[in-house]
């Protein structure tokens, strides 16, 4: 410390310097950032790329809810309600060009104008009947629709019979659009039903619906103001009740709900941690500079992210509690051991000296634990997944940081400030948290008193607990999917928090279930993508194949008749031939199955087995439908097909996966080895990434603690110790990892993108506890030349800024509890959980490790009853599990 100016003004130059680039910082919470390059990632990429359909288009769902939502009133209440969608402006300009607005209400207008249709055409001459048809061609409008549904009681027919009827309606025996919008538990053939679906299609504007950072603001508020509408409506009406629920909406409840979180936690956070200082510090300039060393770390951090380009995603929301955390244990470690130092009648005339005499005893251990945590960090870089690595990476700079703020410019700043004050007659000694005869030093005190009275029992009670924590771990559930970051309804309480702390309303996740639970949510889809020699004789019965696969999936969606929602080149074209059996495409296509004179039955389940790539040429010609099942290079070569089926949004994506990938097996077998089929869509990519997750929580788990045992075990080899300190040092973090999978499976918590993390937090933040402890200890039995001795100094001095630090850390991370987002709530439980762990295994654990250390493995000479390295001995004896006697 004796250049304690010029380490300060280097210091805040590097802090301006590195902190310019927090500017630049730019905000992320694109789920897709979370895809691992897999083969179903491809697949999924080439589709996208290649097939036509609604990549431009994202999908509303308006879900009608009453006791009978098929009577004519509340056909007639859902097209009034898309007449104010189309002239509410902000709606009406993200509204798709075509087919925009379509439900149940639009099929039964439709079928009571081509009832209508047809009855004048029986009662005019020929030449007048065409021009009719020529005119009903042309799509009728809303006010249209609206007067043919008033008209039906005029009709001769009822409204039951038009739907129950009419061909493409809600008719028992086929499927149909209409059929596909009712709720799952809809009996078909009736005319009840609680709850039915409108489709809305919006323009995405070259946005992506999996992306909130490319999704146009003009079409999250064309569907907040869609929901607005339809409850204004509800309320008028009182008879239907509406859900609009989008991925505008999805995204808008997201950002809100990190904003919430923030405005609730934050302040809490902040005053938990001022607070805990307090108690620990006793000392306004010390807290200031713990606070400031605080901010300074989170400059430094944010800097080094705006630099590196990388951006702030859901999984980074936890770095920078990490990273107040590792600084509160780097400032009271260095603060508690100065005023140790301070204590000491012979050291205590000089500052500077106490400070030179602190830094040297802690400094090797935060050195360590800065390269441990940062070993453990980067352990993430083995992973797939980008945000997994980015956490790594940003978490290793953010520890270096603490090391070099608290290592060097907190101290420098003390040693100026404390000077200062005491050239003015202000005494700054102060007390050490957790020594003296205060009864936090008594509790600290009993890890040394176990480790002397019966430190094997310690040991063996541990390994129990331990077991049992590992076998819970095996059972601990992996799941990625967007409904963890949607938050549920606020508790009452928050309510009556003041503006701006008070949350918004959230209805996304409550929707969410309720049409995942009735109706086939939008974009619940699985793929399979099929390539090679797609045109060649076999390739459609191949698909059929599939599709008779599929047919005994328990994870794939069925419509209300029982039927699947599914889409292949071969449904597409047997649709296309059985809707016009009379055309040139129909025979072709009957000829090619083999099939006389068909019915449109036969032709709607007619499998062709030759001239293949000729049909393909028809479809293109006459439905525009081909290019969304058919891939045709520009050079007109016909390079693969797509196959999608809608699945059950509760089922898993492991069965999911399973179930598509027995279907693509099918299709390759089936094709005697022409064919490559790889299943893929959300679900499987989701899938995907939680095995990604699983095996980046296991494999990175396992190259930590190698790593970290190597380097504590050189570490520990060249200060002159046993390589095997290094093991006794790390085996309170196994303990730990253990106990949090095991709580993580009682309390029914699974790994998704912030639990994951879970184990690198508990290497990175548990490796400091023991490390300053056993750093401790080692000293203090060189220093003392008493196994006891030393064990008492340690607990209770090193122990005491442990327990320091571990009381704000888990105070920071408890407040996570508060949070609007359940993900969050449960991180913030987890993590303090963790550091709750750590904290008693280093305290509590590691004196009796060391204690059988010191007796079987360390250094001789220190026990009582053996020569002291003085040759100097004792009465007292060792208990027979290693400990002493009384």
């Amino acid at each position: 410390m004796s250049y304690s100016k010029i380490i300060i003004v280097v210091m805040l130059l590097a802090t301006a310097g590195i902190g310019a680039g927090a500017g630049m910082v730019e905000q992320s919470s694109d789920t897709s950032q979370f895809e691992t390059g897999s083969d179903a990632q491809e697949a999924s990429n080439y589709i996208q790329t290649n097939f036509q359909g609604d990549d431009n288009l994202t999908v509303v769902q308006v879900v009608q809810r009453g006791d009978n939502v098929l009577t004519q009133e509340a056909l007639l209440e859902s097209l009034r309600v898309q007449k104010e969608y189309r002239a509410t402006p902000s709606i009406n300009q993200t509204l798709a060009d075509e087919n925009a607005m379509f439900g149940v209400e639009n099929f039964v207008a439709q079928a009571q104008l081509q009832r209508e249709a047809l009855a004048r055409q029986q009662q005019q001459p020929e030449p007048q009947q065409s021009g009719q048809q020529s005119a009903q061609r042309q799509p009728p409008t809303l006010d249209e629709q609206i007067a043919a549904i008033e008209r039906i009681d005029d009709s001769p027919w009822t409204l039951e019979e038009l739907l129950t009827e009419t061909p493409g309606l809600l008719t028992q025996n086929t499927s149909s659009p209409a059929l596909s919008l009712m709720a799952s538990s809809y009996e078909p053939g009736t005319t009840t039903a609680s709850a039915r679906v409108t489709i809305v299609q919006q323009k995405t504007f070259g946005g992506s619906v999996q992306s909130p950072d490319g999704f146009s603001e003009n079409i999250t508020t064309a569907q907040l103001d869609m929901r607005d509408i339809s409850g204004s409506i509800a309320d008028d009406s009182g008879q239907l009740e509406y859900t609009v629920f989008g991925a505008g909406i999805i995204f808008e409840e997201i950002d809100q709900s990190f904003g919430d979180s923030g405005a609730i936690v934050g302040p809490l956070a902040l005053l938990f941690v001022v607070l805990a200082l307090v108690v620990a510090y006793r000392d306004l300039l010390d807290i200031i500079l713990g606070v400031t060393g605080i901010f300074a770390v989170l400059i430094w951090t944010f800097g080094f992210m705006g630099w590196a380009g990388i951006n702030f995603n859901q999984l980074l929301l936890s770095v920078p509690v990490l990273l107040i955390g590792l600084s509160i244990d780097y400032a009271i470690h260095v603060f508690m051991r100065h005023r140790e130092m301070r204590a000491d009648e012979t050291k205590s005339d000089n500052i500077r000296r106490s400070m030179t005499l602190a830094l040297g005893g802690v400094g090797a251990a935060l050195v360590w634990v800065t390269a441990t945590a940062a070993i453990g960090f980067l352990a993430n870089l083995t992973s797939p997944i980008g945000p997994l690595r980015d956490f790594g990476v940003v978490s290793a700079f953010g520890v270096v940081s603490a090391l070099l703020i608290f290592g060097a410019l907190i101290p420098a700043l003390k040693v100026e400030l404390d000077s200062l004050l005491e050239r003015i007659g202000i005494d700054r000694k102060k007390r050490a948290f957790g020594t003296g005869e205060s009864r936090f030093s008594r509790v600290l005190a009993s890890g040394a008193t176990a480790a002397k009275r019966f430190p094997v029992g310690v040991v063996v009670v541990t390994l129990l607990l331990t077991i049992g924590g590992a076998a819970g771990a095996t059972q601990v559930d992996t799941s990625f999917q967007q409904e963890d970051f949607l938050a549920d309804s606020p508790p009452a309480w928050t309510q009556d928090l003041p503006e701006p702390f008070a949350p918004g309303e959230y209805q996304a996740k409550e929707d969410l279930e309720f049409i995942s639970a009735n109706f086939q949510q939008e974009g619940s889809e699985g793929e399979i993508l099929i390539r090679g020699d797609v045109a060649s004789d076999g390739a459609l019965r191949a698909v059929d194949a599939a599709n008779t696969d599929l047919e005994d999936s328990e994870t794939a969606f069925r419509l209300p008749n029982g039927e699947l929602d599914i889409r292949s080149p071969l449904l597409v074209m047997q649709e296309t031939a059985a809707a016009n059996p009379e055309s040139e495409f129909a025979e072709n296509f009957a000829a090619a199955a083999g099939v006389e004179n068909p019915t449109p039955q036969q032709l709607a389940a007619a499998v062709p087995e030759q001239n293949i790539e000729a049909l393909y040429d028809q479809l293109f010609q006459i439905n525009p439908a081909a290019s969304e099942v058919i891939y045709r290079t520009d050079s007109g070569e016909y390079e693969a097909l797509r196959l999608t089926v809608a699945v059950q949004s509760d089922a898993t994506g492991s069965a999911i996966t399973s179930d598509l990938r027995g279907a693509a097996s099918s299709i390759e077998s089936s094709s005697g080895g022409d064919l490559r089929a790889a299943a893929t869509g959300d679900r499987v990519v989701q899938s995907e990434t939680e095995d990604a997750l699983l095996s980046t929580v296991v494999q990175g788990l396992v190259i930590t603690l190698v790593a970290v045992f190597l380097f504590l075990a050189v570490a520990y080899r060249l200060t002159g110790n046993p390589a095997s300190l290094g093991v006794v040092t790390l085996a309170p973090v196994v303990f730990s990892v253990a106990w949090i999978l095991g709580s993580m499976w009682l309390l029914d918590i699974s790994f998704n993108a912030l639990t994951g993390t879970i184990t690198s937090l508990t290497v990175g933040l548990g490796i400091a506890y023991s490390i300053h402890i056993s750093s401790r200890y080692e000293l203090e039995l060189r220093r003392q030349e008493n196994v006891w001795d030393a064990m008492e100094t340690t607990v209770t001095g090193t122990g005491g800024a442990l327990l320091g630090s571990a009381a704000t850390t888990v105070g920071g991370f408890g407040t996570l509890v508060f949070a609007i987002l359940p993900v969050l709530r449960q991180f913030g439980i987890i993590t303090g959980l963790t550091i709750i762990y750590a904290f008693l295994a280093s305290v509590l654990i590691l004196p009796s490790l060391l204690v059988l250390w010191t007796r079987y493995l360390g250094p001789s000479g220190y026990f009582p009853d053996e020569e002291t390295p003085d040759s100097q001995t004792t009465d007292e004896t060792t208990a027979a599990d290693g400990g002493q006697t009384d």
